[in-house]
């Protein structure tokens, strides 16, 4: 059953079962809700880097900090939609463009990324947007351009949020949340671990996730990826064991949601991402890129499937017979 009225002292008791009775519980979750054994394979591109005007602290591409990541204006339309066909050639079938952008303005460039959110729709891809905060009649026009889904990550819980960002609230972000849901995109929406955070913190986050009117269709799972520069440059790997739990925990909470195991997975072997899949995780990113940070390349990831015996997802799987989707070919729910 889906709940959306989950009580802090429940998402607690979850959390700190013992890993091993989490994993398992989540595990008969994943199997009754979801294709086991399917993976949705994704690419994110950065389309326009750097310069953001931002105080992220994790964030290689806030203008305040000396990363070393060269910034540059938005990309021509024909390299994005170039880089989406080769992604859908190497097997992803969900394709984000991510811009370092505090929010959109109604300018041309946002009218230059609505022409390739429909581009990149024509191509049979979810097409999926990640571009700062966005109004109504912003998520409306995405909508229309053909955009599958949006996302606008939390990264932490609402007490933990003013030590990592203080450009903008967590208000701000709930509001983009509730901006794209009234559009009718799909929300993609989760956060970041290893932030300096607390389990509670964790929790909270993910309580969070849960008690939304309705369930992200996305939550991105993500460890820090520190990165020399930012304040956060030195903070300690996370381990699979806190990945577990959160992947674990998002999967219990909300059944029918992908879970996306994403930023770190460069530092894990196939060993500790199989288990991340066993947990409830059922998504991927693929390239050698999340933005600005390291990624498994499209080959290794495909022997890493072969290994495991995983399948891709086919794109909009989720869109019910007979819906009219641009891009998309009617599929059957599951």
């Amino acid at each position: 059953m889906l709940r959306t009225d989950w009580t802090l002292a429940e998402v607690n008791a979850i959390y700190h079962q013992p890993v091993l009775e989490l994993v398992t519980q989540a595990a008969a979750v994943h199997r009754e809700f979801q294709a086991t054994g399917e993976v949705q394979v994704c690419t994110l591109l950065s389309v326009k880097t750097g310069g953001c005007p931002e105080d992220c602290s994790y964030c290689p591409q806030a203008a305040r900090y000396h990363t070393g990541v060269q910034a540059h204006k938005l990309l021509p339309d024909a390299e994005v939609i170039a880089a989406a066909q080769r992604a859908r050639e190497a097997g992803s079938t969900r394709f984000c463009m991510g811009a370092a952008w505090r929010e959109v303005r109604d300018n041309r460039d946002f009218d230059r990324v609505l022409n390739m959110v429909t581009e990149v729709n024509n191509l049979g891809l979810e097409v999926c947007c990640t571009l700062g905060m966005v109004n109504e009649y912003q998520a409306e026009r995405l909508k229309q351009a053909g955009l599958y889904a949006y996302n606008h990550n939390l990264d932490t819980s609402a007490e933990h949020y003013s030590e990592i960002i203080t450009t903008r609230t967590y208000d701000d972000r709930l509001d983009t949340l509730e901006n794209v849901r009234k559009a009718g995109i799909s929300v993609c929406s989760g956060g970041i671990i290893g932030l300096g955070e607390t389990d509670a913190d964790r929790i909270a986050m993910l309580h969070t996730l849960a008690t939304l009117p309705a369930h992200p269709e996305s939550v991105p799972v993500n460890a820090l990826v520190p990165v020399e520069g930012t304040p956060l440059a030195d903070q300690p790997r996370v381990s699979v064991w806190e990945m577990l739990r959160m992947i674990a925990t998002a999967r219990i909470l909300m059944p029918k949601t992908m879970v996306r195991l994403s930023a770190g997975r460069q530092e894990m072997p196939v060993s500790e991402q199989a288990l991340c899949f066993l947990a409830g995780a059922n998504s991927i990113f693929s390239g050698e890129k999340l933005l600005t940070t390291p990624n498994p390349d499209f080959d290794a990831d495909q022997q890493m499937f072969a290994t495991l015996g995983l399948t891709a997802r086919k794109s909009f799987k989720n869109v019910p017979v007979g819906a009219t989707v641009l891009g998309a070919e009617p599929a059957v729910s599951c």
